[in-house]
Order: C-alpha cells, then sequence, then structure tokens
C-alpha cells in the first residue's frame, strides 16, 4: 500500500494580461481613487466610465455608444473589462474585434448584428404551479396489463404530501411514477412537483428523521411552510441571440432525408432579418404583458478602426434600432484611412457621422509612478518576489520603451532569478533581462541603421 502526502490542493489559475482588474475602483460619490481595485491612474476615464454604468443601471443609455481613444498601452481594454466587472453577471457584455467581422462563411453585417443580439438581455418572469412538501405516503396502484399477460402495470401512484399549513392526497400519472423512482423519492422526503410538465425534485430528506440513524450522509431540509399546492416565481435570464438561434434552427424529422440534410448543412447559418422581425415581435408582446423586462448589455468592438466603411453605416443603422445595446468602441489610431474608402482620411479611422454620435473618452499614457504601481501589483498576481530598487529599474525600462514591455520582462527576470538561486528579482537580474531581449523602439532602430535585411 502506497501513501503519498498531497502539499496543496488549491487550483492554479491562468493568469491574464487583465487577471488584476476588479472594477474601476470609484469612491461611493463617483470620484476615482489613484489605485483601487487593481486600476492605477485614469482618474478622469475611470469616473466618466463610472457616469457610464449608473446610466447602463438606469436603463438610459441604449443605443448610444462611446470611444475609447488613446495610445497603446494605456488601458483602454482594461477600462471595457472594469466596465463589465462594475455591470455584474446579470447584465450581458459581449467583446469581439474589429477583424471578427471578416469571415467567409457569413456576411461582415450579419456579424454585427449576431453580435449586438448577444448583448441583449432578456429578463423573463415565469410563474410555476407547484405542490410542495414532505411525502407521507407512496402507494403506487397496479392494474392488469392491457396486452396480456401475467404482469402488471402501474395504473396511477397515490402519494401523499404534507408540509406545516396542511397536507393533500394527490393521484398522480404514471409516467410521474417513473420520475418518482429516478429520483429516489422515499417516505419522510421533501420533494416538489409542477403541475404544468410533472417535473419532480428531490429536495432532501425532512430534519424530523435526522436523529433516526447515527450514520447517514443525507442532506436535511426543513418539512416547507405555506400550503402544499402554492405558485412559485421563476426568473430566467436569456439574451436575444439565444432566441434567433433556437428559432433559426428548427429540428427536422427522423427519417434518413432529413438527417443527411442535418449532416449537409453549412456550418455557420444566417439568422434572416424576417425571422429577428417575428422575434422582436413577440418579445415586445411579452414586454408590453409584463411578464419579460429587456436588459440592454454592453457590445465592446476594440480595434475598431479595423471595421470597413459598409460596417460602419450598419453600425449607424443599428444604434437607432429600438432593441439596442450600449455600444463601447476602443481604438489606438491618430488620422488614419478609413478602411474600404477610396482613401478618405478620418480621425480615429471612424466617419465623421458616426464619430459625431460617440461620446469620446481620451486615456493618456502613464506616469513612471503609476509604472511602478501597476508593475507591483502585477508582481503580486504573478507571485513573483521583486525587490524596491528592481522594480525602480524597471519601471525606468517602462518609461523609456513601454509599459506591456516592462510588464513581460517581470516573468523572465523570475526565470533568470531562480536560475541563479535567489528567491527575490535584483536590479542585475532587470539589466541581465533587457540585454536578452529587445523592445519594439531599439528593435525599429537596428532595421533603420542594417543593411544586412531584405528589404
Amino acid at each position: 500500500m502506497k501513501i503519498q502526502e498531497v502539499l496543496s490542493t488549491t487550483k492554479e489559475q491562468r493568469v491574464a494580461a487583465h487577471s488584476h482588474i476588479k472594477g474601476l475602483g470609484l469612491r461611493d460619490d463617483g470620484t476615482s481613487e489613484q489605485a483601487a481595485a487593481g486600476f492605477v491612474g485614469q482618474e478622469t476615464a475611470r469616473e466618466a466610465c463610472g457616469v457610464i454604468v449608473d446610466l447602463v443601471k438606469a436603463k438610459k443609455m441604449a443605443g448610444r455608444a462611446i470611444l475609447l481613444a488613446g495610445a497603446p498601452g494605456t488601458g483602454k481594454t482594461a477600462l471595457a473589462l472594469a466596465l463589465s466587472q462594475e455591470l455584474g453577471i446579470k447584465v450581458p457584455f459581449c467583446p469581439m474585434v474589429g477583424s471578427e467581422v471578416y469571415s467567409s462563411e457569413i456576411k461582415k453585417t450579419e456579424v454585427l448584428m449576431e453580435n449586438f443580439r448577444r448583448a441583449i438581455g432578456l429578463r423573463i418572469k415565469e410563474v410555476k404551479e407547484v405542490y410542495e412538501g414532505e411525502v407521507t405516503e407512496l402507494n403506487p396502484v397496479e392494474t392488469e396489463n392491457p396486452l396480456g399477460g401475467y404482469s402488471k402495470t402501474v395504473a396511477h401512484v397515490v402519494i401523499g404530501l404534507k408540509t406545516v399549513k396542511g397536507s393533500k392526497q394527490l393521484k398522480l400519472d404514471p409516467s410521474i411514477y417513473e420520475s418518482l423512482q429516478k429520483e429516489k423519492v422515499d417516505v419522510g422526503d421533501v420533494i416538489y412537483i409542477e403541475a404544468a410538465n410533472g417535473q419532480v425534485k428531490r429536495v432532501g430528506r425532512s430534519d424530523a428523521f435526522a436523529t433516526e440513524f447515527d450514520l447517514e450522509a443525507e442532506n436535511y431540509v426543513p418539512v416547507p411552510k405555506g400550503e402544499v399546492h402554492k405558485k412559485k416565481e421563476v426568473v430566467q435570464d436569456v439574451t436575444l441571440h439565444d432566441l434567433d438561434a433556437a428559432n433559426a434552427k428548427p429540428s427536422g424529422g427522423n427519417d434518413v432525408m432529413s438527417l443527411m440534410g442535418q449532416l449537409m448543412k453549412p456550418k455557420k447559418t444566417e439568422v434572416t432579418d424576417k425571422l429577428r422581425k417575428e422575434i422582436n415581435k413577440v418579445v415586445n408582446k411579452y414586454i408590453e404583458q409584463g411578464t419579460a423586462e429587456l436588459v440592454p448589455g454592453v457590445l465592446f468592438i476594440d480595434e475598431v478602426h479595423m471595421l470597413d466603411l459598409e460596417c460602419f453605416t450598419y453600425l449607424n443603422r443599428a444604434l437607432e434600432s429600438s432593441l439596442s445595446p450600449i455600444v463601447v468602441l476602443a481604438t489606438n489610431r491618430g488620422v488614419c484611412t478609413i478602411r474600404g474608402s477610396d482613401g478618405i482620411a478620418a480621425p480615429h479611422g471612424i466617419p465623421l457621422d458616426l464619430l459625431d454620435r460617440l461620446l469620446i473618452i481620451r486615456t493618456v499614457p502613464y506616469t513612471i509612478d503609476e509604472i511602478k504601481v501597476i508593475l507591483n501589483t502585477r508582481s503580486k498576481i504573478e507571485s513573483i518576489d521583486i525587490s524596491e530598487d528592481s522594480l525602480t529599474a524597471l519601471s525606468e525600462i517602462g518609461d523609456k520603451t513601454s509599459l506591456r514591455y516592462a510588464i513581460q520582462l517581470l516573468t523572465p527576470a523570475s526565470v533568470l532569478c531562480k536560475i541563479n538561486g535567489r528567491d527575490q528579482v535584483t536590479p542585475d537580474d532587470i539589466d541581465e533581462v533587457n540585454t536578452l531581449f529587445f523592445d519594439a523602439k531599439a528593435s525599429a532602430q537596428i532595421l533603420q541603421t542594417s543593411t544586412k535585411f531584405i528589404r
């Protein structure tokens, strides 16, 4: 027999580029702290995003668009992720990159519309009739098999349910008896049965039986309060894209031809505009009845300058739609040519008519002190022990080159320090790593002076 000691059972999570971002880091009055919730600097941009979060929660922001504009590595994607963290899991957040629209299978506008629909949520409230209580009796009533033979079949099942307020005896269908058997329901269990579809769920064992045995691996629950027959409100969250996808793929028959047809279908199916209009009608009917509530989410399009003129004109139309999410665009371009146009230059590579609809939030480059705080936060996330002098040396490199380059040097520096038999990263490790690797500016400089590269 081999007994082995396990050192730790904690799962290690993969550290991503924005693992340290936990929110916008704002105070209750909406002002931003210098460093909070993993976010450092960009106070004005964070406060502006805080106002947008309030507008989204108040449902006054639908059909509007925001542009995050700034140099590379100034935290535009981090701002969008912090925005989604602040909104919570109940509000749909759909991130995409501008180049995603170029697909060989479906149209560009279809990809945009699909993501638009993914970013709009629908909260459906449904009232279900249920029978709930502790099982007091469970008697299947058998009858002669109509097909003949000696075996007997279950005609119906009589079940007794008891709550704190009263008790009821129910006569159930044989199909529900099968569900009871699958759930292993016994006398003394607390169950609930849905009246509409006869679905059975075993909640646990009644706490009246808690002292019956010393050893019993059971989940004990109290006897339900109220009547046996009651109405329960169930809330379900779906997106409009889920409804589109469910209605766009009708399941065929069981014959060979329909199965072959399903196999021969292309990988991606376009959802027609006609189908979307029909779904919108049903959704609007639900909203008018009060059974559903619309939750406009956030669609984040990174590298928006990659979209072409067709996509921009489509965005104009989509933003004016009655069912539209909040669109957050991000770009690091200055004045550049609009893709798909005959050399028309525009700010951020976005046409002026669309730019006129946007609220623009500017992100500014980080100072050397802010770079130092960010590097310190990243070293903690990546579990790297780094000295104060090393942080200062690395932040100076980040100020000369870029923040991204400085962050990328952290892990190689920790590897070097372990090779040298130390636990803490020193300035010597930083200098050595900096000589091993080149940043973009240094590499470009070498290309300009060297003649040995193929031009």
